[in-house]
């Protein structure tokens, strides 16, 4: 049976689902503000969603992604601490799509459009609290782990 990935928003985890059985269990940071679809409102989309794009395969951990394209950058310690305020997107990109029409597809509620994607992060401290600005950040050992077992057309399910 295919792997899903089920993002809990309250717990802060994604875990990927294969069958009935949870195979792995990874702490996560979702929006630190919250849950919602709007385009703009730096929340983590809820609902029904699929893997629509991975990017990074073969990049080192700690590669930075600008644009969804690699710039050639190494995000070292000194280099966040020089630029903590940065959103910095590491490692892969899982990007999602909305597959909930007016919830979380089309319009100004579109995942895909609002650039939502599990991706690394340098602020491994605050993986497990609710920091992001939408998207579902991950240590990137974890998000590499991650990419290499799910497939264009995953399922992904984020719930509160």
């Amino acid at each position: 049976m295919e792997p899903r990935i089920r993002v809990c928003l309250a717990e802060q985890v994604l875990e990927l689902i294969e069958g009935d059985s949870v195979r792995e269990r990874w702490p996560i940071s979702t929006a630190a503000r919250g849950a919602g679809e709007q385009e703009g409102s730096e929340q983590t989309p809820r609902g029904r969603h699929r893997v629509c794009q991975k990017i990074g395969e073969g990049a080192p951990e700690g590669a930075v992604f600008v644009g969804r394209e690699p710039t050639g950058e190494q995000c070292t310690p000194a280099r966040f601490a020089a630029e903590p305020e940065r959103d910095w997107i590491l490692t892969r990109i899982l990007w999602l799509e909305g597959l909930e029409q007016g919830r979380n597809r089309g319009g100004e509620v579109d995942t895909k459009r609002r650039f939502i994607y599990i991706h690394g992060s340098p602020d491994e401290d605050r993986i497990g609290a609710a920091a992001s600005h939408g998207c579902i950040r991950m240590r990137n050992a974890d998000v590499a782990a991650l990419f290499e077992r799910v497939d264009i057309g995953t399922p992904v399910e984020i719930v509160d």
